[in-house]
């Protein structure tokens, strides 16, 4: 766990602003879960600071508490979940009058978080974040809204005929799906070091995956401008960004949805001629939206790093196919060596499940063939988790959970995540993120750090 504080550096850019700072209430950040979700924590920070908001390090001494939750996998809910408790309590005991709940787990469990835990003040669900400030009772919101809504692409509407982002099961869940992106304009306070930042180029995802939510805990896939890609990369460097990482459920088909062909190596070569920036990478790429177009722009420009972070999920065709990801070892063996010749002195970065319903020993012996195989130079292998409202919750034969720990923690697979694990940390590398971020800094466990104004 990460945590992220803001301190002194920024309080004294929230003082400077108004000459009665100390009237103004102070809010406590805490930020759970992926790089996405960090950055709306940014942008939470960001308008409850232009609102007049102080950020504040020090939960004992925070009036307004907003807890930004993950719900992905089980383990998420309950970390989340502890989060919420954890500020309850300092609710409880400080001077917090007000406890915010957002994110995925509002999404998910709207009307529960409400009722089990009475601390809990106001909700705010991923597609809602203006509502921050009249949840917190800084400020209303303005009627021009920070926010952009964008429209998804075709597919993305054909899926939503077939029910793939029904919430119907969902006690609690409102209708509206989550269709905002920010752009240049919007307010953000970076919670990361001050060389580095995230830029969301898109939210949400049309993917059918069965062991997937995030399409109905972020929407459809939708992508943001071109140019105010752009407009936010160029502010960002000349401030002190040096590294870019350019994030979304599925970067690989940015610009579809607005007929943009190879968008999203268009968009790298753009960045890449940013005078002061030195580094650009991207997360995350689909398998098969890897384009040649893509990889010779990764080869062509030394700025953009070479890193990819493909998730596979599986290699055994059948599992994949009980996925709804398709692929399979030969297809991903061919892709992987494309990848390679291409993009010299590549790093490759990827992430199974292991104990899909139904997988057979011999589906598993697969998997770690194609480990063997493909040596990757960085790998994560996560347990199978439940989820109501994913395709898979209706599978039958599931695997025990000692079975699957048994099969994650396996020689070939235990081998290869150790070297993964006992390296340096790519920047780029998802990692949760716990963060008490007023505005966040230096990702080291349980420290503070320092935040800054984008």
């Amino acid at each position: 766990m990460t945590r992220l504080f803001l301190d002194e550096a920024q309080s004294l850019v929230t003082s400077q602003k108004s000459e009665t700072s100390a009237s103004k209430p102070k809010v406590g950040f805490v930020s759970l879960g992926c790089p996405k979700n960090l950055v709306d924590s940014e942008v939470m920070m960001g308008l409850l600071n232009r609102a007049g908001a102080q950020m504040t390090s020090d939960p004992e001494a925070a009036e307004i508490l907003v807890v930004n939750t993950c719900s992905f996998i089980d383990a998420a809910k309950r970390e989340s979940v502890d989060a919420i408790l954890e500020m309850a309590r300092h609710k409880a005991a400080g001077r917090a009058r007000k406890l915010i709940v957002a994110g995925c787990l509002v999404e998910r469990y709207r009307d529960q978080i409400r009722k089990d835990i009475p601390e809990v003040d106001a909700v705010v669900g991923t597609g809602e974040l203006v509502n921050i400030l009249s949840a917190t009772g800084v400020a209303q919101p303005q009627p021009n809204s920070p926010f952009v809504v964008l429209n998804s692409r075709p597919e993305g509407h054909a899926r939503a005929a077939q029910g793939r982002f029904s919430r119907e099961s969902w006690d609690g869940a409102i209708a509206d799906l989550p269709n905002y992106l920010y752009d240049e304009d919007t307010p953000r306070i970076l919670a990361t070091p001050r060389h580095m930042a995230y830029i969301k180029i898109a939210e949400g995802c049309d993917h059918p995956c069965t062991f997937c939510i995030i399409p109905q805990l972020r929407g459809q896939f939708r992508s943001r401008r071109f140019e105010s890609v752009v407009a936010e990369a160029e502010r960002l460097a000349p401030a002190g960004v040096r590294e870019i990482t350019l994030i979304g459920q599925d970067t690989t088909c940015y610009g579809e949805d607005f007929a943009l062909k190879d968008g999203l190596a268009l968009l790298l070569e753009k960045l890449a001629a940013i005078q002061d920036l030195r580094w650009v990478r991207f997360l995350y790429a689909y398998p098969n939206k890897i384009t040649g177009k893509l990889l010779d722009t990764i080869a062509q420009h030394e700025k953009i790093c070479s890193y990819m972070d493909v998730p596979l999920q599986h290699a055994s065709a059948s599992v994949l196919k009980r996925m709804k990801r398709g692929g399979g070892a030969d297809v991903f063996l061919r892709s992987i060596a494309k990848m390679r010749r291409t993009v010299p002195g590549l790093t490759l970065r990827t992430s199974f499940i292991v104990g899909f319903p139904g997988e057979t020993e011999q589906e598993f012996e697969e998997l770690c063939d194609f480990v063997r195989e493909a040596q990757f130079d960085w790998m994560g292998a996560f347990a199978y988790s439940d989820q109501d409202g994913a395709g898979a919750y209706a599978l039958d034969k599931n695997l025990s959970p000692r079975e699957i720990e048994r099969r994650k923690r396996s020689d070939v697979l235990a081998k290869r995540q150790d070297r993964a694990g006992r390296g340096p940390v790519e920047a780029g590398d998802e990692i949760e993120q716990r963060g008490f971020a007023g505005a966040g800094g230096a990702q080291q466990s349980e420290e503070f750090a320092v935040g800054h104004e984008e």
